[in-house]
């Protein structure tokens, strides 16, 4: 397949072939196998021969587990019912490896102890047991394969912390690249990063604007940009945004690049003032204020403006001189009192969500709308920021040494950015945009010239696309290794989602990562590096889904105390405290049990935590034990509810999904929404466990139900926000269940103690989520044996991070690939 990359006038054709890379592969050995417990009926590998097998695990005989499946497992998956689209008619315990997908899902059932189904007979002893283990044992005797992928491209994420870490600056990719589409819970997914004309035209013109943005543009035009605040975001008299200076309240903070030296404009739209029709609006850059405005309400209306809001006040700066560069400009009201402040009406905590606007007997305090920057206007150069320092290590004024001094610098950029080095081609195209760039000579001409040259390594598909190499003479179907260069970028991705040191490149180019002590003192190196919160913010924040929050918004009448900053606040809390697991190598299992979490104090507050003051995240301590571990923080709980009342299916199918990796099946067709069932009876209102009897009164619904809602109302002692109740609709809540096996839930701690007593699925599921971030790639069944292994190696070490993120980067999996196989008529 060929893509076709304009830039500049100049068309580079990239054939999305391996062949294309000029780097040889490292002829490197294959790492050692993770190592396996041995010793144990549970771990010992099962010999398999071309004989029939008798006994399997626990020496229970191969025709009992048979009969065993046909008996207790036969009667609803069958051709007739097929529950579960599986059909176990016929399936034979010693044909279970030709049989891959379907013994992985009865493995997968079993574990989690979800089969035979509630009410449902099931076999006396330890059979089931002995049956997954033995299904186990046979697949994992098979030869392991590690799998193949497509090339990856770097996604919104991965380009914003390239950029970052190759130039100093920060930027939003989402001004250029059109939203990543998800695979497997992750963003990174090589099998759905489709190419379209519109994602490669925004790379380029992410290239144009990042280079400018960087080193600066004297012959920028003026413009306007507009930064929106959210209708969410509390802007309370008492509440300080971060960032703005103190005795502030309200507004907001941004990262705003200006192109020049120049003369530039702000205009601030205010709304809001009943009762309160007078403040002050402090305007500072790099926190030194540059302009303190006045709004009074009224005076500076403006609604026949078709670009202003409707109803809005303006406020307009005198143009303000400003260096270039990246400037964080805030906005805020000066704060006019302190003490109590109280509210007939509305309570402390407000968004402009929150409330009838200007109703009688409130007191309103402006809020600001949005804020428009323009410029610049009369430039007078480009000051010296960190993206230049970055760029520019030597700037001869000389016209002899110009030329050198950009072979250097566009050389010591692409090598980082190619995660390679450069070959003599590589070079030679660079020092053409150089030269096409500097023509105009001087300094001017030789920044120009590393404008553009800088330009075209952001928009080279070595940078773009991560692509590793077949080796020329690896046959179709066999295994090789990935090169030291191409394990180094898939280990930085992984750990960092960015590109790779120059430590780690270094090692990679001596051909010593491979070296299994060089390899495993980088991996402890990176999991150290402050750039290793890339594990919580990108994979648990998207294993837990966490941007899921942003979807609810609670019912502002029902729910006036939640808002932005609580939002972000309890995302914030998840990432911090995956964070500190990664950090202080804990084990995955306090992801369940901990006792203490990270909060600040407007969090704090909301979970009644006392003593919590400011708006810093500390670890602290949980006032009670109704909160534990994941299932305690408000990040899960909100978004698994809806905006007006929580839902204990949505939350039992979180925990099925997100943690137990088994999820139920879609609801049937046909079947009536809870939302449908009447939401009262006699007059009274029906809690939400009420209204759910009643549904599960429908036979279709009951046998998906009984897996559900146990694990959901184990939970509903927690309302819309996350924050402890007793009581729903003025009845005292009732949470009693019992799970799938039978053990009674009526708290949180049951539901958490009851999760535990089956740790490996929610280990298995963890490795999978992991290991299918790591790769770039789904977890596929032949993956399976490979998870397996890893969760063994862990369980010996107590579960910690490190056992889980060193058997990844160790396994076959990630070390290796296996050669395509290629159709007669691929070369059309």
């Amino acid at each position: 397949m060929k893509v076709l990359l304009a830039w500049s006038g100049i068309t580079a054709t990239v054939t999305l072939v391996t062949s294309m890379l000029s780097t040889p592969p490292s002829a490197t050995t294959t790492p050692p196998a993770v190592t396996m417990r041995a010793g144990t009926a549970l771990h010992a590998p099962l010999r398999v021969s071309k004989a029939p097998l008798r006994y399997g695990a626990r020496g229970m005989a191969i025709a009992a587990l048979d009969s065993t499946v046909q008996r207790y497992c036969g009667s609803c998956h069958n051709p007739t019912m097929r529950r579960g689209n599986l059909n176990l008619r016929g399936y034979r315990i010693d044909g279970a490896s030709d049989s891959m997908a379907t013994t992985e899902k009865i493995i997968r059932k079993l574990r989690a102890e979800m089969m035979p189904p509630p009410g449902s007979r099931r076999p006396k002893g330890d059979t089931l047991t002995a049956l997954a283990e033995t299904l186990e044992q046979i697949m994992d005797a098979e030869p392991v394969n590690p799998g193949t992928r497509v090339f990856q491209r770097l996604n919104r994420a991965e380009y914003e912390r390239a950029v970052r870490d190759l130039l100093n600056l920060q930027i939003d990719a989402g001004n250029w690249l059109p939203l990543d589409t998800k695979s497997a819970n992750f963003d990174n997914i090589s099998d759905v990063q489709s190419l379209s004309p519109m994602l490669l035209e925004g790379y380029l013109n992410a290239a144009s604007a990042v280079s400018r943005m960087a080193l600066g543009d004297r012959k920028a035009a003026s413009s306007q940009i507009t930064y929106k605040t959210s209708p969410f975001a509390s802007q309370h008299p008492w509440d300080h945004v971060e960032g703005t200076p103190y005795g502030t309240r309200g507004g907001m903070v941004v990262l705003h690049t200006f192109p020049a030296d120049g003369m530039y404009q702000l205009r601030v739209n205010v709304g809001g003032g009943v009762g309160r029709p007078t403040e002050d609006v402090d305007v500072s850059i790099d926190g030194e204020r540059v302009a303190l405005l006045h709004y009074d309400r009224g005076v500076n209306r403006n609604s026949e403006s078709a670009d202003l809001p409707l109803g809005a006040d303006y406020l307009l700066t005198e143009p303000i001189a400003i260096k270039g560069g990246q400037r964080r400009v805030s906005i805020a009201f000066a704060r006019k009192a302190e003490g109590p402040y109280e509210d007939l009406i509305k309570p402390h905590e407000w968004s402009r969500a929150s409330g009838a606007t200007g109703a009688p007997g409130t007191t309103e305090p402006a809020y600001l709308m949005d804020v428009l920057i323009t410029g610049p206007s009369k430039i007078t150069g480009i000051s010296d920021t960190p993206a230049r320092r970055a760029v520019f290590t030597c700037a001869p004024r000389e016209a002899a040494a110009q030329k050198a001094c950009a072979e250097s610098i566009l050389t010591r950029v692409a090598t980082r950015a190619y995660r390679r080095p450069l070959t003599p081609t590589d070079r030679a195209a660079l020092l053409k945009f150089y030269e096409q760039g500097a023509r105009v000579g001087g300094m001017e001409g030789f920044e120009d010239g590393v404008r553009l040259g800088l330009q075209a390594i952001l928009a080279s598909p070595h940078f773009i696309f991560r692509f590793e190499r077949e080796p020329s003479a690896a046959k179709a179907g066999s295994d090789y290794k990935i090169d030291d260069l191409e394990l180094a970028t898939r280990l930085s991705f992984f750990l960092w989602s960015t590109i790779p040191d120059e430590r780690l490149l270094t090692l990679a180019q001596q051909k010593r990562l491979s070296q299994p002590a060089v390899f495993q003192a980088e991996v402890k190196r990176m999991m150290r590096d402050p750039k290793a919160e890339a594990l919580a913010t990108r994979f648990a924040g998207q294993w837990l889904r966490l941007s899921d929050l942003e979807k609810v918004q609670p019912d502002a009448f029902l729910f006036p105390d939640f808002d932005q900053q609580l939002g972000n606040a309890m995302v914030k809390e998840t990432e911090l405290f995956f964070e500190d697991l990664v950090r202080k190598d804990k084990s995955v299992v306090t992801l369940f049990t901990s006792d203490s979490t990270f909060v600040n104090e407007r969090l704090a507050r909301h979970y009644g935590i006392p003593d919590v003051t400011g708006t810093h995240f500390r670890k602290v301590a949980y006032a009670d034990d109704q909160r534990r571990g994941v299932l305690g923080h408000g990040s899960v709980l909100v978004q698994t509810s809806l905006g007006n009342r929580t839902s204990p299916v949505l939350r039992g199918k979180w925990v099925m999904e997100v943690l137990l990796g088994a999820p139920p099946p879609p609801p049937p067709p046909n079947v009536p929404d809870l939302e449908q069932t009447a939401g009262a009876k006699e007059g009274k209102p029906l809690t939400t466990r009420e209204r759910m009897e009643v549904h599960r009164e429908n036979p279709t619904c009951k046998s998906c139900h009984n897996f559900i809602d146990p694990i959901g109302l184990a939970l509903d002692n927690f309302d819309v926000t996350g924050k402890l109740r007793y009581r729903e609709n003025g009845a005292l809540l009732d949470t009693r269940g019992n799970l799938y096996d039978g053990t009674p839930l009526v708290t949180p701690t049951d539901l958490t103690t009851a999760l535990l007593k089956r740790p490996v699925p929610l280990m298995r599921n963890f490795t999978e989520n992991l290991m299918a971030y790591a790769l770039g790639r789904r977890v596929e069944d032949y993956d399976m044996p490979t998870v397996r292994a890893i969760v063994r190696t862990a369980e010996k070490q107590d579960y910690r991070m490190s056992a889980f993120v060193m058997g990844v980067v160790t396994s076959k999996a990630f070390q290796t690939k296996r050669a395509d196989v290629v159709s007669a008529d691929a070369s059309h």
